[in-house]
């Protein structure tokens, strides 16, 4: 039995950077990736590729792109090709195509002079490089917006078509772009458009079911056994899946409900962490929203909040938090309300976003509304409720 320290096993498996070797539910793109650059490992210098990956954030573009990078530039070691993988950020370089290509080329040649070149000069030199060193490279320009942003078609004409003059020569360059707003595309040339666009992969955002299979891989190597249950990680995914099934942002919280558990020395993150962890990216606990609501509106939340508190639990039933309610009343000395009013109120607060409601799932007896708190700790919640009733 170990000793207790810590939840974590290996917290450097929720990186931002870290690349997992598997990527739950993004296995087909992957597969289209390998296609698309076979010639890469099979006959290099033949041909080139260009190719693009479009989603929204948290959908996994980097992470597919920088596996595929080390999957195929394995591949090619094994066959003894002199493939490389080069990833760069356009947003870190401002959207500097010579900052781009100043990256790649030192990637190539440590010493290369940093001035005294222009692009497209930097551009001619790269490829001479490539040359010399008989190597061949896939160049990834991530968060493409910002060079198209920033410079427009030219640059992306001259990098799609570098090869076009010298059809003799070795085919070395390829290009794989990471793209969020493909309407951006539309400001190129038709060309340069239709070049880029011939090779699409479009990731959708990630289900709720999906968050739970990609957080439940990470849980595996980063967490010890039994450190985080069913129930937490159903509010991770729940409040990711809200976010526009951003796996990024599931990855974060389970990251900072860790850290809170650990604070707590607790031995398990818990929903009460979750919560905690979601009010700290969402900084604002909606004081303004609380200090609006109607006398029974504040009495019912609080009921909630404390019960939430109590128990530890991810989620409520109505009924349980109907109970919760009629304990608050009956301490502040108000009559309570019926059923149809206090309806009234979880809708009314889930317009608001200070609580969620969702379908009881099969195992309940009988149909009712579940409810959670998506942004907000419930200790928090019961302070600033506690304080607005004057308690």
């Amino acid at each position: 039995m170990r000793s207790y320290s810590s939840v974590f096993r290996d917290e450097s498996k929720l990186d931002i950077n870290y690349v997992p070797s598997r990527l739950p539910h993004r296995e087909q793109q992957l597969n289209l990736l390998n296609q698309f650059f076979r010639f890469a490992t099979e006959s290099p210098g033949k041909m080139t590729q260009r190719v693009l990956i479009t989603g929204k954030i948290g959908t996994g573009k980097t992470v597919l792109a920088q596996l595929f990078g080390q999957t195929i530039t394995k591949t090619a070691q094994q066959k003894g090709i002199n493939l490389h993988y080069v990833h760069v950020n356009c947003r870190e370089c401002k959207g500097s195509f010579f900052m781009i290509l100043q990256r790649v080329i030192l990637h190539f040649s440590p010493n290369f002079p940093r001035r005294g070149y222009s692009a497209q000069e930097l551009l001619q030199a790269l490829m001479q490089v490539l040359d010399e060193q008989r190597a061949y490279v896939i160049l990834t320009m991530d968060e493409l917006d910002a060079l198209i942003g920033a410079e427009g078609t030219d640059t992306l004409y001259s990098l799609t078509r570098v090869h076009e003059d010298h059809t003799t020569v070795t085919q070395r360059l390829s290009l794989l772009g990471i793209i969020r707003d493909t309407s951006l595309l539309n400001t190129l040339d038709s060309s340069t458009r239709s070049t880029l666009q011939h090779n699409l992969i479009q990731l959708d955002e990630y289900s709720k079911t999906q968050l739970l299979d990609i957080l439940n891989d990470r849980i595996a190597s980063a967490f010890y056994d039994n450190t985080v249950s069913s129930q937490t990680l159903d509010l991770i995914a729940e409040d990711a899946a809200s976010e526009g099934g951003d796996a990024r942002f599931a990855i974060e919280l389970l990251w900072r409900a860790g850290k809170y558990a650990d604070n707590d020395n607790s031995r398990e993150v818990l929903p009460e962490h979750i919560r905690r962890a979601s009010e700290s990216v969402y900084p604002v606990v909606r004081k303004d929203a609380v200090s609006a609501l109607s006398l029974h509106e504040k009495l019912f939340l609080l009921g909630v909040a404390r019960r939430f508190k109590q128990s530890g639990a991810a989620y409520l039933s109505m009924g349980e938090a109907e109970n919760a309610y009629a304990v608050v009343c009956e301490e502040y000395g108000e009559e309570k309300r019926g059923h149809t009013q206090l309806w009234k109120y979880v809708q009314e607060l889930s317009a608001l976003d200070v609580i969620k409601t969702e379908p009881s799932s099969v195992g309940l007896r009988g149909k009712t509304t579940l409810i959670s708190l998506p942004h907000v700790s419930a200790a928090e919640l019961e302070r600033e409720l506690s304080k607005t009733l004057g308690a």
